[in-house]
């Protein structure tokens, strides 16, 4: 009777570590005897702490000038340093200049005007007619920049009894400006290309970031 239960005992521990072999095996089955999982199922999830947003590709807008000739400016827009720009622009900008001192004999009747024209030049005195404008009929004896000059002209006329006055000279100038798009790492190279083919430094340089057409408020 002894050796029957020493008998049941290891048969019965036999049976427990199969039973334990048999399940292990069934749970590595599905990998061992199957498919590897997917590379794609082992990657950090979008929101997940390992991912990263796509990063915006920022544009500098860049606004150049005064250029005084059109010729130059148009050379300028084809220089090989915007080659790499984008949305090249020329600009036309009608800008107020300083006014210039203008020494006039105040305009008259047109007959009157031209008599006394006349008569200054056979005298040999540096004047014009106006014959257009506010002063058309006035008599011009000179435009300064410099008042001292002006008002040393008309101290110099009214000596000699000329009826003169001092008025303010308006103008206006036609000038160019360019706009670009660059990479915000080559627009300062690009500036100095271009200074160096315009020979000289540009009135005024901006650089600003480039506005989105689309942004999430305005287009949902």
């Amino acid at each position: 009777m002894k050796w029957l239960a020493l008998v049941l005992v290891v048969i019965n521990l036999c049976v427990w570590q199969l039973s334990d072999y048999t399940a292990v095996d069934v749970k590595l089955g599905s990998t061992a005897g199957g498919s590897l999982p997917r590379v794609a199922s082992l990657k950090v999830q979008d929101g997940g702490a390992g991912s990263t947003a796509p990063v915006s590709s920022a544009r500098e807008c860049v606004r150049l000038g005064w250029i005084a000739s059109l010729q130059v400016a148009e050379a300028l827009k084809s220089h090989s340093a915007l080659a790499r720009a984008e949305s090249v622009l020329l600009e036309e900008v009608e800008r107020p200049l300083p006014s210039l001192h203008w020494v006039i004999i105040p305009p008259q009747p047109p007959s009157a005007a031209l008599e006394q024209f006349r008569e200054m030049q056979r005298r040999g005195v540096d004047s014009y007619l106006v014959t257009e404008g506010a002063n058309r009929n006035a008599i011009s004896l000179g435009l300064f920049e410099s008042r001292r000059a002006a008002i040393s002209v008309l101290e110099e006329k009214k000596s000699k009894n000329f009826n003169v006055v001092l008025v303010n000279f308006d103008r206006n100038q036609i000038s160019y400006a360019l706009a670009f798009e660059s990479e915000p790492n080559l627009a300062e190279e690009m500036v100095q290309a271009l200074e160096a083919g315009y020979g000289a430094e540009f009135d005024f340089v901006e650089f600003n970031r480039c506005e989105s057409v689309a942004t999430p408020e305005n287009n949902p």
